[in-house]
């Protein structure tokens, strides 16, 4: 491969001029997405609730020669999206990127003990509040602050495309909410030359939900891979480069768009449950 040749592959996921801010980015696919991105050449802003393990993610991107920059929030806080914002386009600098991934679980499925009729209001709420309502507030903010050739990336799921028994009544609502939230937002950004995608992740290895670790019991793990003709659940490292494609210049021409990371399970017409 010839130098031009390089120059122009390396240039389609070049993001160093670029100010990215995640949220849920203390863990799991929020800091995998901030590592890349900052190997990528950007300037990393890392969100979520924990002072704590913000400040660890983002001295982690340091060490590693990226830049990264971390704040504390709560997405389920109304309004502290705005001001967060305001403190980064201030103290960083205008944001051009932002990635909505926070979210919680919300839950046992009803394969458990979350059927319906015991679900609690607690439950519901809490779930709606950071999933959909929060990122409501994540985008809304965003595009206050976005200007043209700006991007947007939303993490969703693969239960919000199907049903999905091995999660909770909240957790699948919220993220069928999202995806049409993301197509309605990439109607009224086009013209402004924002695009806004989604990413809708299947099973995955070492995600965190809330401020639990997610612990995979070999027994679930083996459950899972049974729904995913891969046979096997995803690790972090390959949830990055479907996270970097949809905010780089390699899709440029893509908006309004749900790019299943899932092992092929979407394309199954059934499974064993």
């Amino acid at each position: 491969m010839g130098t031009s040749a390089s120059t122009a592959l390396s240039g389609l996921f070049d993001l160093s001029r670029d100010i990215v801010v995640v949220t849920g980015a203390s863990s799991g696919i929020g800091q995998a997405a901030s590592e890349i991105y900052a190997a990528a050449g950007a300037s990393v802003v890392v969100l979520g609730r924990s002072e704590g393990r913000v400040a660890d993610v983002a001295a982690r991107i340091v060490s590693a020669g990226g830049k990264a920059h971390g704040y504390a929030v709560d997405i389920a806080e109304r309004g502290a999206l705005d001001a967060v914002f305001q403190r980064i386009t201030a103290e960083v600098g205008r944001p051009t990127v932002v990635v909505a991934n926070a979210g919680i679980a919300g839950g046992a499925s009803y394969l458990g003990e979350g059927g319906i009729a015991d679900y609690t209001d607690s439950e519901w709420d809490e779930v709606l509040a950071t999933n959909l309502t929060g990122t409501f507030e994540t985008l809304r903010a965003a595009s206050r602050v976005l200007e043209s050739g700006g991007r947007i990336l939303v993490t969703a799921s693969t239960a919000g495309l199907r049903t999905d028994p091995m999660v909770s009544y909240a957790y699948v609502t919220t993220k069928a909410g999202i995806l049409n939230l993301v197509r309605q937002l990439a109607l009224e950004m086009a013209p402004r030359g924002i695009r806004v995608n989604a990413i809708a992740p299947g099973p995955f290895k070492g995600t965190r939900i809330g401020d639990g670790e997610v612990e995979i019991t070999p027994e679930a793990e083996a459950v899972w891979a049974g729904t995913i003709p891969l046979a096997r659940m995803g690790t972090m490292a390959e949830v990055q480069g479907p996270m970097l494609f949809l905010v780089s210049p390699a899709s440029s021409f893509i908006t309004g768009a749900v790019l299943a990371v899932d092992g092929g399970a979407l394309a199954l017409s059934h499974t064993g449950f």
